[in-house]
């Protein structure tokens, strides 16, 4: 198998790069500037931190309660179960987000894998 037929149309990757990673890239690294001398105890990034987790509690149960495409295939109680799952793990790690996100797609991928 060739480089061009592993990778397709390089065109689409191109532009998926220029219109998708460098925006995004440009206001990372503003944030990184701006946001270097505020105190992570500040009230602000107290708020960052709770609207963020808001949206992202939000986001889970929008896909959780709908599920979009290919995860409608996925039985409602492993859906609920990989959210309790994640749960558990988010309090368990002295509440990180990054560690239930992963434990709840873990969980929901065995589950999916382990019914066929």
């Amino acid at each position: 198998m060739s480089a061009a037929q592993l990778i397709g149309d390089w065109h689409a990757l191109v532009v998926l790069f220029v219109a998708g990673v460098i925006p995004n890239q440009i206001w990372r690294m503003l944030g990184l500037w701006f946001g270097g001398g505020i105190d992570e105890g500040s009230e602000l990034l107290v708020w960052v931190r709770a609207v963020a987790t808001a949206i992202l509690a939000g986001v889970i149960a929008q896909i959780v309660v709908e599920p979009p495409g290919a995860l409608a295939s996925v039985p409602d109680g492993l859906r609920y179960g990989a959210v309790g799952a994640g749960l558990v793990v988010f309090l368990l790690t002295r509440r990180s987000i990054f560690a239930g996100v992963v434990a709840g797609e873990v969980f929901m991928l065995a589950g999916k894998w382990w019914l066929g």
